[in-house]
């Protein structure tokens, strides 16, 4: 467990506390059910839950014994309970009750991930808003475009999220079952309705049908939807780490008062707290492998899927949790240069018009072949001479024989790259479930 980056609140959901807390809950509610059918008298349910009650530490040296932790939970429950613990675990299978409750944790860690998607949400829009109209060159295999917004950027980011919560909602749905079916899911020493009203008490639905173990599909589907989080908070990582670069430096990461950058130049500010977001994204994004490799089990169950649960879930969700924390803060805090990006727009000497230049010249007629040569010797004599693209266009011609000076200059206005961006903002944000 990355323990370094725990956030308070969802590494209590990890907790080994939490997690017999929530094994309780799940005795709890199928003596509740057995009481409701007849079979566990009104003073003994009311007994068993005054008393019910169990020890991290008794568990753990219980376990060094009888090395079977459900074992171990429910000796430890009846020596608070005493013989009324003849009533507790009726029927059930280690797996109703750890399976079920594996359920409600991951429920619980998923609606804390959803509010944190929230949070980042709003801030990714508030910032595309302030840069609506905040113009940068657009980059395609990392050379210069044309131009957009920083705010379209950012737009494109906010709408990825709203996909997230959509994911993530769908995976809660998949994953708020449980199942109290006994030993290989047949019910043989159990009455369904338990099933059915323990799981109503723990706000639950009860698996269709199920072997031992609820199947693992339902939990990959909860790993990938984490690990495509991660892969979008790192695709922003590196967006940033690619701005801040020194022949770039458009958007830089916080650099708080008293931060250092190199043990050996002084003058480094690095965008570090993006580097980790990369680099802790990739743990999340490797144990999908392992939750995908959790689904094929033997039979009608076998322990294999154990072991790599209580490590790749408590890390996938507290790892997730910490970027998204960091992300907004990086958001929230970092340093927006538009005059560095319009100074970017402008290096390549009028370029990023080249494609205004070539549809105005096939508006007179000519072929979109003809227009393509006449502008791209023109770029490639940009590129080669240092010299102002609309200059050499200006005296060109091939050019002149086809559009006028004004009509050369109007190519190179900003207004026509600014036109629709109301409309693409509006399309986003008027349609944001």
């Amino acid at each position: 467990m990355i323990k370094r980056y725990t956030r308070p609140e969802m590494g209590a959901v990890w907790t080994e506390e939490n997690r017999y807390r929530k094994w309780l809950d799940v005795e709890l509610a199928v003596c509740e059910a057995w009481n409701e059918l007849g079979e566990i008298p009104d003073d003994a349910l009311a007994e068993i839950k005054a008393k019910a009650g169990f020890s991290v530490e008794r568990i753990d040296a219980i376990e060094r014994v009888v090395k079977h932790d459900v074992l171990a939970f429910l000796t430890s429950v009846s020596e608070s309970v005493g013989d009324l613990s003849r009533y507790v675990h009726k029927g059930l299978t280690s797996y109703d009750v750890v399976d079920t409750a594996f359920s409600l944790l991951i429920k619980e860690a998923l609606g804390k991930i959803r509010r944190d998607l929230d949070t980042l949400s709003e801030t990714i829009k508030t910032q595309a808003l302030k840069h609506k109209k905040t113009v940068i060159v657009g980059r395609t295999h990392g050379v210069h475009a044309e131009p957009i917004t920083f705010g379209v950027k950012l737009l494109v980011w906010y709408e990825e999220i709203r996909r997230h919560k959509q994911r993530v909602d769908a995976a809660q749905s998949n994953i708020e079952v449980g199942r109290i079916a006994g030993s290989v899911g047949t019910y043989i020493h159990l009455n369904p309705e338990v099933e059915t009203r323990a799981l109503a008490r723990l706000g639950l639905k009860p698996a269709r049908v199920s072997t031992q173990v609820l199947q693992r599909d339902r939990h990959a589907e909860v790993i990938s939807v984490l690990a495509l989080i991660c892969a979008s908070l790192d695709k922003f990582a590196v967006e940033l780490r690619h701005l801040q670069r020194t022949e770039v430096l458009e958007v830089e990461e916080p650099f708080t008062k008293g931060q250092k950058g190199s043990s050996s130049m002084p003058h480094k500010k690095n965008p570090v707290r993006a580097e980790r977001i990369s680099g802790l994204s990739r743990i999340v994004r490797s144990n999908l492998q392992t939750a995908l490799e959790n689904i094929p089990l033997w039979h009608e169950r076998d322990i294999s899927h154990s072991s790599a649960e209580r490590i790749i879930f408590p890390d996938s969700f507290i790892i997730t949790d910490y970027l998204m924390a960091e992300t907004v803060d990086v958001i929230c805090n970092w340093r927006v240069l538009p005059d560095r990006m319009l100074a970017n727009v402008d290096a390549t000497r009028g370029l990023v018009f080249s494609q205004a230049v070539m549809l105005a010249l096939t508006e007179k007629g000519i072929s979109r072949e003809e227009a393509y040569e006449i502008v791209q010797t023109n770029s490639l004599k940009t590129w080669e001479s240092n010299r102002n693209f609309i200059d050499l266009l200006l005296a060109d011609d091939a050019m002149r024989r086809h559009l006028t000076e004004e009509e050369i200059t109007a190519c190179f206005s900003m207004d026509p790259y600014l036109d629709k961006i109301d409309m693409i903002f509006d399309r986003v944000l008027t349609d944001e479930n």
